[in-house]
């Protein structure tokens, strides 16, 4: 439950809100031709002879894409189903070549599943929450129309003309901007590591419709508005601050929320209305006749099955299990490149909790500073695992080993060689140590004295200049050791 709530001046609103996130599917071909699908391509030249409706051109369903979407369902634990129909919906619109859509509404390829989002008290999530998922339908994508090119017209690219998409539609189950932010990050980290899409929201290979309504808590749902094509999380959270803001100020007012389609202004961070919202009679639904239904066999959902790899859920259950911290599992899971990452460090030997410590500061904070991703890390897993193996042993200090990090993102040179080469192996010399304690003391002999009369804190400052005198090369055990029998 959350307390997030729209401060009206009649009392508190509840906001609901239910996403339909359109996910492009990834194959190189396009649902029903066999046409190219690869991002950036000059207009028109990814288009087949059924991506332009000409007469008497008849779809082909792409296997892998219906395979994909099966997948996708697994892993949210949905119900497939293996008897499923793809229908014509119905419309008008110059990027629309053939006059309809090709999707699925009366019978869709997955059924009821659902997603969990972890507890996030910081942003208002004090628990983990489910979030059902109505269904998932297959449909094709329409094209693009470029109002930039011509002062007084507009032209047509069809190159997205028939790309194939999963449209998942959850259930109104979200009462806040921070509930429907983490189930898209969720979402999308899901179908990453299924490999059905790639979520680059930013070149719309992932987006969503944001359907919110307003109510007093209680009462039935409120009419709901849709803002279209929102390609971004944070987009999506301003959208639902700001369009429950705006419905409840006109109920206040005296107004009617309209049932509407409506269009998002980053620019002006608003909502504007676009066109009332259909419904499904408008469009006329019917089975498409030149497409026989979908029958999926054992054989083939074993396949698909079979296929799935460990999911977000289970890696991060499996990392917890290992002692790591929450926190540590959620940053590591969230993205798949940064969860093979790690699995391929903790597979060369590395602890898993100083493994997972040690990328999630010093290795993310490098790359960072790099503009780096970690796929692009210039530090192998195998390497890292040789650094923190160094540390684990004794062999250098977690000081030096901040050194010799930086120098491995220098030179591409092994931990090992680095420590060899400059002379970094930590010293646990007793002798060497005890000398360099007596120095320090002698010099601070104020400090001594405060120390013995109470003032306990300035142990660190002793450790602090002992570990200096020796450049970081003592060991930090030692040394604290051999301090405190130095000190009485």
């Amino acid at each position: 439950m959350t307390d997030y709530r729209i401060k009206g001046e009649t009392g508190e609103w509840e906001v609901v809100i239910g996403l339909e996130v359109h996910a492009q599917i990834t194959t190189n071909a396009k649902l029903f031709s066999g046409a190219a699908t690869a991002f950036g391509a000059e207009p028109n030249t990814q288009v087949s002879l059924v991506d332009a409706a000409m007469p008497g051109m008849l779809p082909v369903p792409n296997r892998e894409c219906i395979r994909q979407a099966v997948r996708t369902g697994m892993a949210i634990e949905a119900q497939i189903n293996k008897w499923s129909r793809f229908d014509r919906k119905n419309y008008f619109y110059a990027d629309l070549p053939q006059g309809y859509q090709i999707s699925q509404l009366y019978h869709p390829l997955v059924g009821e599943g659902s997603i969990t989002v972890e507890a996030d008290e910081k942003a208002g999530i004090p628990a983990p929450k489910v979030i059902g998922v109505e269904r998932i339908h297959v449909e094709q994508d329409a094209g693009k129309l470029m109002h930039d090119q011509h002062p007084t017209m507009s032209y047509v690219d069809l190159n997205r003309s028939g790309v194939a998409l999963m449209e998942i539609v959850s259930k109104p189950d979200m009462r806040s901007p921070a509930e429907a932010g983490a189930y898209v990050r969720k979402l999308r980290a899901i179908l990453r590591y299924v490999g059905s899409c790639d979520g680059n929201m930013e070149e719309g290979s992932m987006r969503a419709d944001v359907n919110v309504s307003v109510r007093k808590p209680g009462d039935e749902f409120g009419t709901r508005t849709e803002t279209k094509n929102v390609n971004s999380v944070r987009f999506v959270m301003a959208v639902i601050e700001g369009e429950a803001k705006r419905q409840v100020e006109l109920i206040e007012s005296g107004g009617t929320v309209v049932q509407e389609t409506r269009l998002y202004d980053p620019d002006r961070n608003e909502t504007r209305s676009m066109r009332s919202k259909e419904d499904a009679h408008d469009y006329r639904y019917f089975p498409d006749p030149d497409l026989l239904p979908l029958e999926l066999d054992d054989a083939f959902l074993a396949e698909c099955r079979d296929s799935l790899p460990e999911l977000p859920d289970a890696k991060r259950a499996r990392y917890l299990a290992a002692g790591i911290s929450a926190y540590n599992a959620d940053v590591l899971t969230a993205e798949v490149e940064a969860a093979r990452w790690f699995d391929a460090l903790l597979d060369a030997g590395a602890k898993p909790v100083a493994a997972a410590n040690w990328v999630t500061s010093e290795l993310f904070g490098a790359l960072n500073r790099m503009g780096r991703d970690i796929s692009d890390s210039p530090v192998s897993p195998a390497q890292a695992a040789e650094l923190l193996g160094l540390v684990a042993d004794g062999t250098i200090s977690g000081t030096i080993a901040k050194q010799v990090f930086e120098k491995m993102l220098e030179t591409g040179d092994g931990a090992a060689a680095i420590v060899d080469r400059d002379g970094l192996k930590q010293t646990s010399d007793t002798g060497a140590i005890e000398a360099e304690i007596a120095k320090v003391l002698a010099a601070n002999a104020d400090k001594v004295a405060q120390y013995k009369g109470g003032k306990e804190a300035l142990f660190g400052f002793f450790v602090g200049q002992t570990m200096k005198a020796m450049q970081g090369k003592a060991n930090p055990q030692v040394v604290n050791e051999l301090l405190k029998k130095a000190l009485g």
